[in-house]
C-alpha cells in the first residue's frame, strides 16, 4: 500500500464520521451511520484504490460497533445490532473490492490510451518526415490524417488539413489550385475516376502528373475498418511513358524544381 494524500481522506473521513455519530448519540437520537459509511468506503476506493477502501471499511465496522454498544437503553449488543454489523462488514468489504477493481481497470485503460496516443504521435511525426504523401480516410472517406508531404504537393493549408475534409474536397482543392497537369475539360472525369477507385478500394497504381512537372504514383489501400490509406509516391525521376527515352536527362532536368539539373544538362549539351 502506497501512502499519499489520496490514501488519507477515506479513513480520516470514516473516523471523523464515527466520532461525530458517537458524540451526537449522547444527546440526540441518531440513526445508524452505516449507509454513510458505505458511501465513504466507495469514495475512498475510487480516490485511492482497494487498500484505502479496506482501511475505511475496517474503521467503519469498528465505529459502528462502538455506536451500537451504547446506542440502546441497555449497554451491549442485541441480535439486531450484530446482524447490522455483519451486513455492514459484508457491504463495506464488497464496496471496497468493487470500487478498487473499477479504479484499477480505469487506470489501466487510461494508461493504455496514453501509450496509444504517444505511439500515434510518434507515428505521425515519422510520417511527416517521408517524401511520400500519406492520407488516411475513415469509412466515410473523411481525412483523419494528412502528412506534410501531401500538404506540400497540393499546397494544402494546415487549417484545412486539420478540419478532416472529405476526399472529394481534397480533389476539388487540387483542381481549384491548378495542381493537376490536365486540361480543364478532363478534370471532372479524372476526379470521378479517382473517387470511384477510393470508394471500391481499387489498389491499381496510377501516375498523377502535377502542373509543376512532378509525377506522383497514387495507390489506394483498403483498411480492415472500412477506411482507406492513400499513398502518393514521387516518381518524377522515372521517365514517363510518353517521354522520348533518348531525352530522358532533359525531361528529368525540367522536373527539377531548383533548375540545377537543367543548367547542368545545357552545359553538357554545349
Amino acid at each position: 500500500m502506497r501512502f499519499g494524500w489520496r490514501t488519507i481522506p477515506g479513513p480520516a473521513l470514516t473516523a471523523a464520521t464515527a466520532l461525530l455519530a458517537l458524540l451526537l448519540d449522547r444527546y440526540l437520537p441518531v440513526p445508524s451511520p452505516a449507509p454513510l459509511f458505505v458511501c465513504i468506503v466507495a469514495f475512498a476506493g475510487s480516490l485511492s484504490g482497494f487498500a484505502s477502501a479496506m482501511v475505511s471499511a475496517t474503521v467503519a465496522v469498528i465505529g459502528s460497533a462502538l455506536f451500537f454498544l451504547n446506542h440502546g437503553s441497555v449497554p451491549g449488543y442485541t441480535t439486531t445490532d450484530l446482524v447490522r454489523l455483519g451486513l455492514l462488514a459484508i457491504t463495506a468489504a464488497a464496496t471496497a473490492g468493487i470500487t478498487g477493481l473499477m479504479r484499477e481497470r480505469l487506470l489501466d485503460a487510461f494508461a493504455l490510451e496514453r501509450r496509444h496516443y504517444a505511439t500515434a504521435e510518434r507515428l505521425s511525426a515519422a510520417l511527416d518526415q517521408v517524401d511520400i504523401g500519406i492520407v488516411l480516410l475513415d469509412a466515410e472517406t473523411r481525412a483523419e490524417f494528412i502528412n506534410r508531404a501531401f500538404r506540400d504537393y497540393f499546397s494544402l493549408p494546415d487549417e484545412k488539413a486539420e478540419s478532416r475534409p472529405p476526399f472529394i474536397a481534397l480533389m476539388y482543392h487540387g483542381r481549384d489550385t491548378g495542381a493537376f497537369e490536365l486540361p480543364e475539360d478532363e478534370l471532372s472525369a479524372f476526379i470521378a475516376v479517382r473517387m470511384e477507385m477510393v470508394r471500391i478500394g481499387d489498389a491499381t497504381p496510377i501516375n498523377i502528373k502535377l502542373s509543376n512537372g512532378e509525377v506522383l504514383r497514387f495507390v489506394c489501400a483498403a483498411l480492415p475498418d472500412g477506411g482507406r490509406m492513400l499513398s502518393y509516391t514521387p516518381v518524377t525521376d522515372l521517365v514517363r511513358h510518353t517521354d522520348t527515352p533518348s531525352r530522358a536527362d532533359y525531361y528529368r532536368s525540367l522536373r527539377d524544381p531548383t533548375g540545377r539539373n537543367l543548367i547542368r544538362y545545357l552545359r553538357v549539351a554545349e
